[in-house]
């Protein structure tokens, strides 16, 4: 499961140093990354298994047009990357345009349960800001369930 927020600076390839934590989840689930395009402008990152488990749910439940959907316009723009011998991972272009940033730029990593979120960090201050209201209106049911 992950969580947590951890700040990475991409290099001149568009790669990222995993941290240790999220590394070693990663290595334990197949050692690479499915990216998709999530909303608000970020990236979802899945373990392998955990991708594996993602495609089993929508086949069981979504139905023929659905499925063909998802596919074509989720599965068709995935891209994948093997976290590498030194800890990184190769964030692939056509997605990393889409969050968007830059090479040589910081980005945000947030876990949310079951797959990562990846953030150009200006995004995602904007984002949290936007959100504020809504987390004041659900804290006294967050709360209750911790």
């Amino acid at each position: 499961m992950f969580s947590g927020e951890y700040s990475c600076k991409l290099d001149e390839k568009g790669r990222f140093l995993v941290p240790t934590l999220l590394r070693e989840q990663l290595e334990a689930e197949g050692n690479g990354v499915v990216f998709l395009k999530g909303p608000e402008r970020a990236l979802w990152a899945y373990s392998p298994a955990e991708w594996d488990k993602v495609l089993e749910r929508t086949r069981a439940k979504l139905d023929e047009d659905q499925s063909r959907l998802f596919m074509h316009f989720v599965v068709a723009e995935a891209g994948t990357s093997d976290v590498d011998k030194a800890g990184r991972i190769l964030i692939p272009g056509k997605l990393r345009k889409l969050i968007p940033v830059e090479d040589d730029q910081e980005i945000v990593i947030i876990g949310l349960y079951n797959h990562l979120e990846i953030w150009n960090p200006s995004e995602w201050r904007r984002y949290v800001s936007t959100s504020e209201d809504k987390h004041e209106q659900n804290l006294n049911k967050i709360l209750n369930l911790l």
